[in-house]
């Protein structure tokens, strides 16, 4: 089943784990909406520099730092995705509990082993 995924801190890097997600999700068959601070492309999706106002998302997957998210919190919130997955190295007690109370399940995990081992 398709799952429309907002990935916030996307990058043109190869190197990078929101680059390798964002080619993982287009392979499996997602839509895909690659949010990040400088335009670019990861293959052949342009990366989004505008925040998706009135989309709505299945889920989304974080590829940014704890120290940087607080911008996102209230966005993510007003958005209402499904769920919000905190990838290795974006965890946020904080942040998981303020989602989860509002109706937003968040886990920790990551998005690369999830797509892989069929539990996305």
């Amino acid at each position: 089943m398709m799952k429309k995924t907002l990935i916030i801190g996307a990058s043109p890097n190869p190197d990078r784990y929101s680059y390798m997600a964002t080619e993982m999700l287009v392979a499996y068959g997602h839509e895909v909406y690659p949010f990040g601070l400088r335009a670019g492309k990861i293959g052949s999706v342009h990366i989004e520099t505008i925040w998706p106002i009135d989309q709505s998302f299945d889920t989304v997957t974080l590829y940014v730092g704890s120290g940087n998210q607080d911008v996102y919190w209230q966005k993510m919130i007003d958005l209402k995705p499904k769920r919000v997955i905190f990838n290795p190295g974006t965890e946020n007690s904080a942040f998981f509990e303020a989602l989860n109370k509002n109706g937003i399940v968040a886990i920790e995990a990551c998005t690369l082993v999830m797509l892989r081992t069929g539990q996305y």
